[in-house]
């Protein structure tokens, strides 16, 4: 019976250390949830204010794109209105202007003519 109790023992002490072992893994474990800020700067603020500066590109180039769209308009409807002008005021008896087109037309044919 002793022999019994010894050789238990021995198996049991391998266990009890590997116990011990993994419950002062637990205690040891670092916390992670700190943010160090060296001057004033860190991984995080570089990559929001990337993030921004890309943001602030992309709006300004979609503002580029829709101011050229504007005034791509205003100079199409202001050459509109100076042919239409000509037109009307052209010594040509046959040529018209057809609002929805915006051209000046030949009565006779329907090709656009220049006034």
């Amino acid at each position: 019976m002793i022999c019994r109790q010894h050789l238990l023992s021995k198996a049991a002490l391998p266990l009890v250390l590997f116990g011990a072992l993994l419950s002062f893994q637990h205690v040891a474990a670092a916390k992670t949830d700190r943010l160090i800020i060296q001057d004033g700067d860190s991984a995080l603020t570089n990559e929001q204010a990337r993030q921004e500066k890309e943001q602030w590109d992309e709006t300004r180039r979609l503002r580029a794109k829709v101011n050229q769209r504007v005034e791509k308009n205003f100079d199409k409807g202001d050459r509109a209105i100076d042919t239409r002008d000509a037109c009307e005021q052209s010594l040509n008896v046959n040529a018209y202007w057809e609002p929805n087109t915006l051209r000046c037309l030949d009565r006779r044919s329907g090709r656009p003519v220049t006034p």
